[in-house]
């Protein structure tokens, strides 16, 4: 692809974290090099993550004989916000990194769309408005978000494009960075002027009601696609909204781009945010008890997939709650399984040796929101390092994982306990399957999170209860105390209106 006499050259860069406002540790730039952290030629050669959006990119820029130009790519876990010192540091490399990068012709973005650093500040519009100073009003900014972004007028003034993924589970990431970088070469080309704008009705969706495929948000992606179809509409896009995050723009949002009529994309944001608001009443969570979750398995079809709401790793949450645990050992529910973040506990096991009988205390050690330790006489069925592969695409399109070193245990009353060194998300089945375990053996499987787990889980899982656990990612939107978000805001708010 030639350009100005030469090939087209298009940088490429991503930072990305969803981060919970209500964890109080923060994530540093540590958690940044333990995740993914790289600037310059060094980030082509390490990403493998297949099923991403930046994979996306990267395979239209190479189909199309483009040179890429790779500028910075940071992820982490989602966590607490990121602490002030890390954010400085992270934008330091990316203003570096634009400047080395030199001249481009465009630029495709993969920011989340919930980062916060310390003290409530939302910071995606911050780092894509410092792209947008570096290559200047006319080089082509497109790029993605995830649906559960906290979308702002800065975000949406720094971009000339943005497509949030369809999926959650978050499957067709991939895709929409495919459809990201075939508008931007369009843009580029001069083919189309891609305009957007945004609406943002004063609403919070209930996490648990977030899930693509089922009512109500699959009508209204229904909507969105036929929208589509309306002449000079290039894409649109449903932001649900990542509650956890206490920032001014909290709450969902639509957008709309169009080929240069920004009227006519203002009217069908509006006009997708009207339907939005419209069905609000159905958006507010169902939320079950961990007693009646819990009551429901003996009569269930097995195994029962148990999304542990408050404690969902995938929101920021530290992955060591033992409520359900709790609850499945006093219920004596048999042969149940749930994973727990516990280093020192699992170089106990460890250390025990398979076979060993040992006793420990198990999870609720970070802090006391998630439950306290569980304590019982286990019996080490396994030890293992902890890394394991995923070829199909997941929630977060990584193909490779690592749990650090990791112990399997078994309480008297059944239980199956996996021990992790390192937070991870449940997205795939090779959680179990690396350690020996065969998901279909068990009765119950907590899965700490609420949609995502079941890109994979889903398969083997034919009953699937979404469980009100209390947490950092709880579920019930009236147990967090929020000081910056907008007000007022429907369901929080019940007499809120829009227009």
């Amino acid at each position: 692809m030639e350009r100005f006499g030469g090939v087209m050259r298009v940088g490429v860069v991503s930072l990305y974290h969803e981060s919970n406002t209500f964890i109080q540790m923060p994530t540093t730039m540590d958690d940044f090099r333990r995740g993914f952290l790289a600037v310059g030629k060094d980030m082509v050669e390490r990403f493998s993550w297949k099923h991403h959006e930046v994979d996306g990119f990267f395979s239209v820029l190479r189909q199309n004989q483009a040179e890429i130009v790779p500028i910075m790519m940071a992820w982490a876990v989602p966590a607490g916000p990121i602490s002030r010192g890390t954010w400085d540091e992270l934008l330091a490399m990316l203003e570096k990194a634009l400047d080395r990068a030199g001249k481009l012709d465009g630029v495709l973005a993969a920011p989340h769309g919930a980062a916060v650093v310390e003290g409530g500040r939302s910071v995606d519009g911050e780092w894509l408005s410092v792209v947008r100073q570096k290559i200047g009003k006319s080089v082509p900014l497109v790029g993605t978000c995830d649906p559960h972004a906290n979308l702002s007028q800065q975000m949406v003034d720094a971009m000339d494009a943005v497509t949030a993924y369809r999926t959650n589970p978050h499957l067709d990431q991939r895709q929409q960075g495919v459809a990201a970088a075939e508008l931007l070469l369009r843009t580029i080309r001069g083919e189309i002027k891609p305009v957007m704008a945004a609406a943002m009705p004063p609403m919070a969706i209930s996490i648990e009601r977030q899930l693509t495929s089922a009512e109500p948000c699959a009508a209204l992606y229904r909507a969105a696609d036929a929208m589509l179809a309306r002449p000079g509409v290039l894409s649109n896009s449903i932001v649900l909204g990542f509650p956890y995050a206490d920032v001014p723009a909290m709450g969902s949002a639509t957008i709309v781009v169009t080929d240069a009529n920004r009227a006519l994309a203002q009217s069908l944001a509006n006009e997708l945010a009207g339907k939005m608001w419209e069905d609000r009443e159905s958006f507010r969570g169902q939320l079950v008890s961990v007693e009646s979750a819990v009551g429901k398995l003996a009569d269930a079809a097995t195994p029962v997939c148990l999304l542990d709401m408050g404690d969902n790793v995938g929101g920021g949450s530290p992955g060591d709650g033992t409520v359900l645990a709790h609850a499945l050992e006093r219920a004596k529910a048999g042969r149940c399984f749930v994973s727990l973040y516990d280093p020192a506990a699992a170089q106990q096991a460890v250390k025990a040796g398979v076979g060993s009988s040992v006793r420990l205390s198990m999870g609720g050690k970070i802090d006391r929101l998630h439950g306290t330790p569980l304590l019982a006489d286990v019996v080490v069925r396994g030890v293992f390092d902890g890394r394991f592969a995923e070829s199909q695409a997941r929630h977060g399109g990584m193909t490779s994982f690592d749990m650090g070193p990791t112990a399997i245990v078994e309480t008297a009353a059944g239980l199956v306990v996996q021990l992790t060194t390192h937070r991870v998300f449940p997205v795939s089945l090779g959680q179990l399957t690396s350690c020996g375990l065969d998901p279909a053996s068990f009765r119950a499987i907590v899965a700490k999170g609420v949609h995502a787990p079941l890109g994979a889980y889903a398969a083997v899982c034919p009953t699937i209860l979404r469980v009100n656990t209390p947490g950092v990612t709880s579920a019930d939107l009236n147990s967090f105390d929020y000081r910056y978000r907008r007000r007022p805001m429907f369901p929080l708010e019940a007499d809120t209106t829009w227009k």
